[in-house]
């Protein structure tokens, strides 16, 4: 390879998105989301990934190219990037960066920017060849700053919320949820993570039995059930009001899941560095419930959900319960409270405005690596 970046003929500058996979989780649509929302005409976007996955074809039927199976360094090879964006939990991973690494000693001026998922910190050699780290949550650079001691500020650093599809979700739900009153129809509490057991909070189990008993008619939907969470259940004697559903690949599959609620239930002893699940049920018009982590775990969750406006926050199973409670008993309130939250997720989170900012970061990087490597 030459010392200089190649360019395309067209003059829009390649940008290559790198994942460990293309499952369904959070991290991999964040970059579906940027990857379909960056401006076309300034930029052309590609994706790697070493492993094949359910969000492949997605990305591909957005019109984005994909390398996938291949090792980095052939992508690299392929594509010729500009600018790499990398999408990492953001602890050292040597043997991960270092195909970068020796793409970047050949062309000098590409951009290196990481999706930093969980505010981590890498100061190992390898993680030198990453020119700026974005967290995802304010929350995310300011524990940064504390633990490390190092000022999370631009051009080295940055914030970029996760993007949220909300123009989809504000047009699949026009007048958000549609809370079922009837007689014979009781409020609906709903709960989606994978079905991973460290996605789990004890809380997400206490309550359904204290809720089965406080509010008549009371029924729980979750997506993301563990065998643990299927036994509590049975034991409880709970089969009939709670009901576990398959997972969903598509956001008209959570807007259907969505829509038949009344709140949702975020649980998770570990917290959110950001909190997808919730920013997307907010952009729902969907009140959210949710709880402090202890200590040093993540609490981006609290950044999103604010107490009495977005929804409850709660530490207990017993208070816990009543917040849910409470957003049943008072319909208008909860309306307002999700309603909002969608205001905040449109404010905040809309995909195209978050892709608008990532391309305005990756362009005054350009600049400032060009001016350096000059």
């Amino acid at each position: 390879m030459s010392g200089r970046v190649d360019e395309r003929v067209d003059g829009r500058i390649r940008v290559l998105h790198v994942v460990k996979q293309l499952g369904l989780g959070g991290t991999e649509k964040v970059m579906q989301l940027l990857v379909r929302h960056l401006d076309a005409e300034r930029f052309e976007v590609a994706v790697h990934s070493p492993e094949d996955g359910p969000r492949a074809a997605q990305i591909r039927e957005g019109g984005t190219a994909t390398h996938v199976g291949m090792d980095l360094g052939r992508a690299l090879a392929a594509f010729r990037p500009q600018v790499l964006h990398v999408h990492r939990a953001g602890w050292p991973e040597p043997e991960f960066l270092r195909p970068i690494r020796d793409y970047v000693a050949a062309q000098p001026q590409t951009v290196v920017v990481e999706t930093n998922v969980f505010g981590r910190h890498d100061p190992s050699p390898s993680g030198r060849v990453i020119d700026c780290h974005l967290f995802v949550s304010h929350f995310c650079a300011e524990r940064f700053t504390r633990l490390t001691g190092i000022p999370a500020q631009w051009p080295d650093y940055g914030v970029l919320y996760n993007p949220v599809d909300t123009d989809f979700f504000a047009a699949a739900l026009p007048d958000g949820p549609a809370f079922d009153d009837s007689p014979g129809k009781g409020p609906v509490l709903g709960r989606i993570s994978r079905p991973d057991p460290g996605k789990w909070s004890a809380l997400a189990l206490q309550i359904l039995p204290i809720l089965a008993r406080s509010v008549p008619e009371f029924r729980c939907r979750i997506i993301g059930g563990t065998p643990e969470a299927e036994a509590y259940v049975r034991q409880h004697g709970l089969e009939a009001c709670v009901e576990f559903l398959p997972p969903v690949a598509t956001d008209a599959e959570l807007a259907a899941f969505y829509g038949g609620l009344s709140a949702l239930a975020h649980a998770n002893d570990t917290g959110e560095s950001f909190g997808l699940v919730i920013a997307e049920a907010m952009a729902c018009c969907l009140p959210v419930v949710t709880h402090p982590a202890v200590g040093e775990r993540d609490n981006a969750q609290l950044e999103l959900v604010e107490h009495g406006v977005t929804g409850l926050v709660a530490e207990t199973a017993e208070q816990y319960a009543q917040a849910v409670g409470w957003l049943f008993s008072h319909p208008a309130e909860a309306q307002a409270m999700g309603q909002a939250g969608r205001d905040k997720a449109q404010r905040l989170f809309r995909a195209q405005d978050i892709a608008a900012k990532l391309g305005g970061m990756y362009l005054d990087l350009i600049v400032r690596k060009g001016r350096a490597t000059a």
